[in-house]
């Protein structure tokens, strides 16, 4: 249900024409990206971020370059049998923005909601797949990870003065391990994605339909 009419424009309704004025803005392989899916995730992804809204085009291109990922993502989590999250727990998420940011005040939340021309439903859509996305990528590419005492060891020695200074009353390389073993791991698993997503878009056709989106397009 939207929240006002204010909101029917800004999601590229044409209210006095009755139609709906949306374009297909990105191919991604099979898929198409339309401008309504940027501008719902680039008011979603502002609002969890607690961003002023922005919906120049210099922020709706970062958003479209977001959404080849996203697209890429959700191919290979359709055909690769990945868990998913659950409705429940994007309810959660969302419940836990309202308890830590409104005070739990549903008034307080659906007007912030509004401000950025957003309905819970959207809200909560786009939280399940920001989790559908870390669930994807700690399953793909954590497995593949191995970091060794040796790494451990090397980390500690090039970084000790700023973890001395993090963690002043116990900084030994006994008390810090599993915290170094933890950062090592989340930078080698992002490195992976970051791969793993510079080959599969190499690999796949993207085709801006939309002017105002070009400048994202791959080099």
């Amino acid at each position: 249900m939207w929240l006002s009419g204010v909101v029917l424009l800004h999601l590229g309704w044409a209210a006095s024409a009755g139609v709906i004025i949306d374009r297909v803005a990105i191919v991604v392989g099979n898929r198409v990206v339309k401008t309504s899916d940027i501008d719902r995730d680039l008011r979603a992804s502002q609002f969890v971020n607690r961003e002023p809204l922005n919906l120049s085009g210099a922020a709706k291109r970062k958003v479209a370059d977001r959404l080849i990922t996203q697209d890429l993502i959700r191919q290979e989590v359709a055909s690769g049998g990945y868990g998913q999250p659950s409705e429940q727990d994007a309810i959660a998420f969302a419940q836990r923005i309202k308890r830590d940011r409104f005070s739990n005040s549903d008034t307080q939340f659906r007007s912030a909601l509004a401000r950025y021309g957003l309905t819970e439903e959207q809200l909560r859509q786009y939280l399940l797949w920001q989790l559908t996305v870390l669930r994807f990528i700690d399953e793909r590419f954590r497995p593949g990870v191995l970091v060794t005492d040796e790494d451990i060891r090397a980390y500690y020695d090039a970084h000790r003065a700023e973890l001395q200074k993090a963690n002043p009353k116990n900084s030994s390389l006994e008390a810090l391990t599993e915290t170094i073993r933890d950062t090592l791991t989340g930078e080698r698993v992002n490195q992976s994605f970051e791969e793993w997503l510079e080959q599969t878009k190499r690999r796949t056709r993207i085709q801006f339909r939309d002017a105002a989106f070009q400048e994202v397009a791959n080099p």
